[in-house]
């Protein structure tokens, strides 16, 4: 029961953050399943993954669109090619050490924190 109160209120952050920074897969549901949830790396990154496969954004995107926040030729260029470079990053993922993985995560974040902070 604790584990489906976890995923409840990993989905309502990522949900409420996502909507609100336009950020929530990688930056929180990652991090929020490997430390309240125990999940490795790996486990983490496909589980997000697959959460994403629904169009969960839609009502945040809809409402941004309404907007004029929505660049939809640049959208679905990147989508398309989002598509392909997911399905290659994760047979790469899936083949290495979760360690060097979840350490590449964090380099990653770090070097994103550092440039939208200096931006």
């Amino acid at each position: 029961m604790l584990t489906i109160l976890l995923f409840v209120a990993i989905g309502v952050c990522g949900g409420l953050i996502s909507g609100l920074l336009g950020i929530g897969g990688a930056t929180l549901m990652i991090p929020a399943l490997i430390f309240f949830v125990g999940y490795d790396q790996k486990l983490a990154q496909g589980t997000t993954l697959m959460l994403m496969v629904p169009p969960i954004g839609l009502l945040a995107a809809v409402e941004y669109y309404r907007h004029g926040f929505v660049n939809m030729r640049g959208a679905i260029i990147m989508a398309i090619f989002f598509f392909i470079g997911g399905y290659f990053g994760a047979k790469m993922a899936v083949k290495m050490n979760p360690v060097l993985l979840r350490k590449l995560f964090a380099v990653f974040l770090a070097i994103i924190s550092v440039r939208m902070f200096f931006k």
